[in-house]
C-alpha cells in the first residue's frame, strides 16, 4: 500500500507542477492582421470587422460598438480603407494630425456625456513592430470636456503607432498596459 501511496502522491504533485505551465502556454492568444502577428493575453477579446479590429482588454459595455463608444476598455488596429477616412473631415490618415475620423466633437472614452478635444502631439518618434518594421509614433494629448461650458473633466493619451508600408494604424486612448511590449515583439508573415 505504502508504494501505491508514494506512486500516487508523486504523479500529484507532478501535475501541481505541471498545471502552472499548461495554464501559462494557454494565456495567451495570437491576432493576425495585414501579415502582422501579435501574440496578445488570452482574457482580451477580438472582435473583427472587415479592415478593422478591436481588441477589447477589460470591461466594455458595448463590445460591437463603434470607435468613439465610451466605456470600453479596447485599442484598434485599422487597414487601409479605415486609413484612407482617418482625419477630422475625413481626409486621408498621416502621422501630422491625430486619428480622428469624424467631422464634429466626439465623446469621451470614458464618459458619453462629456466631448473630446485632441491637442498636439506629445511625442513624435519610431516605434519598433517586430524585426524590420519600425511605426511612426505619436501621443496625442486628449481632454473631456463638458459640452454646456468646455470644463475639463479628464485627460487621456491617445498613442497611435503607424505602419505605412503595412498600412496597419494601431490607436489606444487607454494606456493599455503591456501593449508597446506586444507590438514591439510582433512578428510578420
Amino acid at each position: 500500500m505504502r508504494k501505491t501511496a508514494s506512486v500516487l502522491a508523486a504523479l500529484a504533485a507532478a501535475a501541481l507542477i505541471a498545471a502552472p505551465m499548461a495554464a501559462s502556454a494557454s494565456a495567451t492568444q495570437r491576432l493576425s492582421f495585414r501579415g502582422m502577428n501579435l501574440t496578445i493575453p488570452s482574457a482580451w477579446r477580438v472582435h473583427r470587422d472587415g479592415d478593422q479590429v478591436k481588441v477589447i482588454t477589460g470591461t466594455c459595455g458595448e463590445p460591437s460598438g463603434g470607435y468613439f463608444t465610451p466605456g470600453c476598455d479596447a485599442f484598434w488596429i485599422f487597414g487601409p480603407k479605415r486609413i484612407k477616412y482617418g482625419h477630422e473631415g475625413f481626409s486621408a490618415y498621416t502621422p501630422e494630425r491625430p486619428f480622428y475620423p469624424a467631422s464634429d466633437v466626439q465623446r469621451c472614452p470614458f464618459n458619453g456625456k462629456h466631448g473630446q478635444v485632441l491637442g498636439k502631439a506629445t511625442v513624435a518618434d519610431l516605434r519598433q513592430v517586430g524585426a524590420g518594421h519600425k511605426a511612426n509614433y505619436r501621443s496625442w494629448s486628449g481632454r473631456c470636456v463638458k459640452y454646456t461650458n468646455g470644463e475639463q473633466t479628464a485627460t487621456f493619451d491617445q498613442r497611435e503607432w503607424f505602419l505605412p508600408k503595412s498600412k496597419i494604424l494601431v490607436v489606444d486612448v487607454w494606456n493599455t498596459p503591456g501593449l508597446a511590449g506586444v507590438l514591439k515583439g510582433a512578428t510578420w508573415s
